[in-house]
């Protein structure tokens, strides 16, 4: 596994572009007893495939637990580091409330834990997760931080559970419609919430050949596909990978090429990984960048996605470069995506990335423009693009 130090001095300095959190750690003589949190990404690799980026805000909580049920890639007895971030990675919408590398407010944890279950309906048992010693840690705008190590064992078949209590405003979330069991509520009353609030990344201590983050919109999410199935691609890659390699979901709703080329701490997070599958353009051409009136224009998407190859190849990454697939677009933005496509071959050619013709697997072949298997594809789609993908490059991600 590439460890590079250079590559970690790069993406750290990114990292604490954003956020300040790190600075803010108590110092060892206050917390003699505390186990040290990693000051980046060695050592851990993500142990979901689960997104928990952030596109949204919890607008306030007040002594507010929030709850939510993480399958695991590998289970048993892991160390396990969480990474919060108080930074918002990506526009929800047009920006109105949640954008790109908008901080989030101030806000505390008052505890929080990790346990397991078999589902969402029985007793869960909580080892406390502790920031530099102490169960209580507040938060300031802009802020991001480890926890302290903790040890979990996940039986196979169970989940990871996440949980904390929180008060304050404006705390970033992810807008999860049934990819993930969550809960928010007060004092046991817990009921479905779509806005959670997680760490950004579930760091465990794996022994893996290779570590895979798939970085895009909600199509990688895996929006619109079975409730709580993981019937998405970026989960289908997992499970055919196996353990031996670590996929991390840096998928998040809504969220444009732009944003990822702006968002030091999310491509941060994406770019640890030996491999980056690239998949942007379908928020860029409906909505377009934060701040812009109407959808971006092909040349637009290919400056954020080269500022974005060039990034990630620059930290050791081997990029995979996706097309935009099919989205039942007017004719106006169907004619701007067909220019787009056009050019991605060019971009990974002339850039050195490689070439993923997501496109081919799920558009409708006698009717271009239309998908198969829905704007977001369904579970069968998702498959199908698991199985071109690890077809065309399964040596790569192996």
């Amino acid at each position: 596994m590439k460890r590079m130090t250079a590559v970690l001095t790069a993406l750290m300095l990114l990292l604490c572009s954003a956020c300040a959190g790190n600075k803010d750690a108590a110092p060892a003589s206050e917390a003699p007893q505390a186990p040290a949190a990693p000051a980046d990404f060695e050592g851990y690799v993500s142990n979901t495939v689960i997104a928990t980026g952030a596109n949204y805000l919890v607008d306030k909580a007040d002594s507010t637990t929030f709850r939510t049920y993480l399958p695991v890639e590998e289970a048993g007895s892991l160390s396990y580091s969480f990474y919060i971030s108080n930074v918002v990675d990506s526009t929800w919408e047009r920006g109105r409330y949640a954008y790109v590398g908008k901080d989030g407010g101030a806000w505390t944890i008052e505890s929080a834990g990790v346990g397991t279950a078999a589902d969402p309906e029985g007793e869960v048992s909580f080892t406390p997760v502790t920031f530099a010693g102490k169960e209580r840690r507040e938060v300031s705008p802009g802020q991001c931080f480890w926890s302290d190590e903790v040890t979990l064992d996940v039986p196979e078949g169970q989940y990871l559970v996440w949980e904390w209590t929180l008060t304050g405003q404006d705390i970033p979330c992810i807008r999860m419609s049934e990819l993930a069991y969550s809960y928010a509520g007060k004092d046991g009353a817990l009921d479905y919430n779509m806005d959670v609030p997680a760490p950004k990344f579930i760091g465990a201590k794996r022994s893996v050949t290779k570590t895979v983050a798939c970085f895009g919109d909600s199509i990688t999410q895996g929006a619109q596909t079975s409730a709580y199935g993981q019937g998405f691609w970026a989960a289908g890659l997992s499970r055919a990978l196996g353990p031996d390699v670590s996929v991390y979901n840096a998928g998040i709703g809504y969220a444009r090429a732009s944003d990822a080329a702006q968002s030091s701490d999310w491509r941060a997070r994406a770019g640890h990984a030996n491999v980056v599958t690239l998949a942007f353009g379908t928020n860029d051409l409906a909505v377009g960048a934060y701040g812009q009136m109407g959808g971006s224009s092909a040349e637009e998407i290919e400056g954020s996605l080269r500022t974005l190859i060039g990034d990630l190849q620059e930290g050791g990454c081997t990029v995979i470069l996706f097309n935009a697939p099919p989205f039942d677009f007017d004719e106006g933005t169907e004619e701007i995506r067909q220019a787009l496509n056009a050019r991605i071959p060019v971009i990974a050619e002339e850039t050195g990335a490689l070439f993923f013709d997501m496109n081919a697997v799920l558009e409708d072949p006698a009717h271009p423009g239309t998908s198969l298997y829905g704007g977001h594809p369904d579970d069968e789609g998702c498959a199908l693009v698991t199985e071109a993908l690890l077809a065309q490059y399964g040596d790569v991600l192996r």
